[in-house]
């Protein structure tokens, strides 16, 4: 999938479905359409406590969203949006003396893949999804032009693209990236908090601003043929669940 995915294209895409709902809005005096524009910071925690958090990804939100008010003060939302750039990279403890992960993709991309990695290497990933959230927020009343506002959500993303590389390692470049897809689940489930302000331009239009959680709770590492060996261990599958967390500034503007 991640071969045939053009960003430029997917950019029109959601510009044809923004200016599709702006025309739309025109009829529906209870809908509302916006875009946003958000930087993520996001890492990925591991089950395992022998594999840790090693770094943080800066991402980028990019998509298009829709409000239907239930009240002056309640609305449901949803949209269809790209999350670039999020992922982050996990650490295997030195306490590993074999990691085998990732072998098909680095089958893929490396002529000879050493017969034994041990541990004390950082894997980085670096993921793209379409996402669709599914959310409520929740609204004060206007105090001049400002309201604020709680923003509860569930997301469903769904992979376009996935990229890996290894830090440490003597047998492949630092700042090589490599194809992951394989290696990585092809939907991702989470959930967000978030809170902010809207601040009134004019009747129909209002700037966002506000910072947001989103957490996964679904695996996005597939474990597949993998195996680790902790010192002193027999050999084991490598079935800890790797999940992202982000941090969310959110931006954005409504009509």
């Amino acid at each position: 999938m991640s071969k045939n995915f053009n960003p430029m294209r997917s950019l029109l895409l959601a510009s044809a479905f923004f200016f599709c709902g702006i025309l739309s809005a025109q009829f529906a005096g209870d809908l509302k359409f916006g875009i946003q524009v958000s930087p993520t910071f996001s890492g990925m925690n591991a089950s395992d406590n022998l594999i840790n958090r090693d770094g943080t990804n800066l991402g980028l939100k990019l998509g298009v969203l829709g409000e239907y008010y239930l009240s002056e003060t309640y609305s449901v939302h949803t949209g269809l949006g790209f999350h670039f750039n999020t992922g982050g990279t996990l650490f295997y403890e030195d306490r590993f003396e074999r990691v085998n992960i990732w072998q098909e993709s680095l089958d893929g991309t490396l002529a000879n893949v050493p017969d034994s990695i041990a541990g004390g290497l950082s894997y980085k990933y670096d993921l793209q999804f379409l996402e669709i959230p599914l959310g409520l927020t929740l609204r004060t009343r206007e105090f001049g032009y400002i309201r604020y506002f709680v923003r509860p959500a569930v997301h469903l993303g769904i992979l376009t693209q996935a990229r890996g590389s290894i830090k440490n390692a003597g047998f492949i470049n630092d700042s090589e990236t490599f194809d992951l897809s394989k290696d990585v689940n092809s939907f991702n489930l989470s959930w967000s908090l978030g809170a902010g302000i809207e601040y009134s331009v004019s009747d129909n239009t209002a700037l966002i601003a506000g910072l947001a959680y989103q957490a996964g709770f679904a695996d996005l590492t597939t474990d597949k043929g993998t195996t680790v060996v902790p010192s002193g261990r027999n050999p084991r599958e490598d079935d800890s669940k790797g999940r992202v967390n982000v941090l969310v500034i959110t931006l954005g503007i409504m009509f």
